[in-house]
């Protein structure tokens, strides 16, 4: 009996995760921001970096100078981006996530998530997640 009640658990907590993703139409504006974000990392202008982050990421990091040096140590793939593309746009339990798959310089391919908030300035990132690529198999 005990075999079968996890398989189902299993099952209803997938059902469960599934219910709270949907999948969303692309958002030209979203897209737009966050590959502004990454042309400014390009370009090396921390400052122009620093006005596509929330303002929940912006109290976070105190100053541009902060932001730019997390991003250049903690996300490389993002500091150096050699290709950018958008996989999808959805909602996670609320949330707002546009993902992305970025091919940095050395040709290595990177899942990002980029959680999105809609300001009075227009939409703008509130934090980066770093997922799991797709699985490859024979």
């Amino acid at each position: 009996m005990a075999k079968r009640i996890i398989p189902a658990l299993g099952l209803s907590v997938w059902a469960a995760l599934a219910s709270a993703q949907e999948l969303l139409a692309p958002d030209p504006d979203i897209e737009a921001t966050i590959q502004n974000q990454f042309d400014a990392f390009l370009d090396r202008d921390v400052g122009e970096a620093w006005q596509y982050a929330s303002p929940n990421i912006q109290s976070l990091f105190g100053t541009p100078e902060n932001f730019g040096r997390m991003v250049e140590s903690g996300y490389p793939m993002v500091w150096s981006p050699g290709q950018v593309e958008f996989i999808d746009l959805q909602t996670l339990s609320g949330r707002i996530v546009q993902r992305v798959e970025v091919i940095d310089q050395a040709g290595t391919a990177h899942y990002l998530g980029y959680q999105m908030v809609q300001t009075e300035n227009g939409w703008r990132i509130n934090g980066v997640q770093i997922l799991r690529g797709p699985q490859v198999g024979a």
